[in-house]
């Protein structure tokens, strides 16, 4: 951009532009300052200004939502838990008394007809060979071995159960139908030790033991037949198999023990050779 002198009057000269423009555009720039300086101070004082009572409750706010957040996240899972305790299995504790029970009530009845009292032990020997009192005694303990299986099953879950119903890892149908089967279990417990006294006065404190003795002895009769039925199918099997195959003649059968034979003497000749080929000369002369 090019500039005219002008020579004033006074002699002084001055310079102007060519575009003609005025010497106040040059402080436009300087009045943009100004007024982006102005706008600085004034988010300055309101930034200033704002209460910290704000910025707190914001802060409660977010912490209040996370929190309602987790909650909720927890309390689903938990649901969810629970569903799946309630609704678990339970039916490993729906047991009945076996049947030996009621059989051993027909057989006190007949027992009672009879003349049988709880309490009076037999008159004489051959009464307490044969009498009611023996046949009840035997059904008695008839009903204990019986009953075996059900405490044992009782024992083994017991801590088990307690210990899951203490962390609250049990359903409520489990621990409903296990503590039924206790109970169910320690009641039959108590009449067959009540039920044993009347027969023979003390014979409660070794019934149940004795019972456990002869319900081993049974186990392990039933499992030794098992393997003895096991054991004579398999060899029936054999003998099946056995039979199938051809039958040599007399001649086949001389012919077959003559090879047996030579396949043995080879067999020996072959060993005193590796023996004797094998051995240092002098190695078992006497030095």
């Amino acid at each position: 951009m090019s500039e005219e002198a002008t020579v004033n009057p006074d002699g002084s000269t001055t310079f102007e532009s060519a575009a003609g423009g005025s010497d106040g555009a040059d402080y436009e720039p300087e009045d943009d300052a100004f007024e982006d300086a102005g706008a600085d101070e004034t988010v300055e004082e309101i930034v200033k200004g704002t209460d910290p009572a704000i910025y707190l409750a914001l802060a409660f706010v977010a912490a209040v939502a996370l929190y309602y957040i987790s909650y909720r996240r927890n309390k689903r899972k938990q649901m969810e838990r629970e569903a799946f305790f309630y609704d678990m299995d339970g039916d490993k504790f729906n047991i009945k008394l076996p049947s030996a029970v009621d059989e051993y009530y027909e057989v006190k009845d007949k027992c009672e007809k009879a003349g049988w009292e709880p309490g009076i032990p037999p008159k004489n020997a051959a009464e307490a060979a044969n009498g009611p009192a023996r046949v009840l005694a035997q059904a008695l303990m008839k009903r204990c071995i019986a009953d075996i299986p059900l405490v044992q099953h009782i024992q083994k879950e017991s801590a088990g159960m307690n210990k899951l119903y203490s962390q609250s890892m049990c359903s409520v149908k489990q621990w409903k139908t296990y503590q039924a089967a206790e109970q169910l279990v320690s009641q039959e417990v108590e009449e067959v030790r009540a039920e044993a006294d009347e027969i023979e006065a003390g014979w409660s404190q070794a019934i149940w033991r004795q019972a456990m003795q002869y319900h081993g002895m049974l186990k392990n009769r039933h499992e030794m037949e098992a393997k003895a039925r096991e054991a004579a199918v398999v060899q029936k099997k054999l003998a099946e198999e056995e039979a199938k195959k051809p039958k040599l003649t007399p001649e086949e059968k001389a012919e077959k023990a003559a090879q047996e034979l030579l396949k043995q003497d080879e067999r020996e000749k072959a060993s005193k050779a590796a023996f004797s080929g094998g051995m240092k000369k002098g190695f078992l002369d006497k030095k």
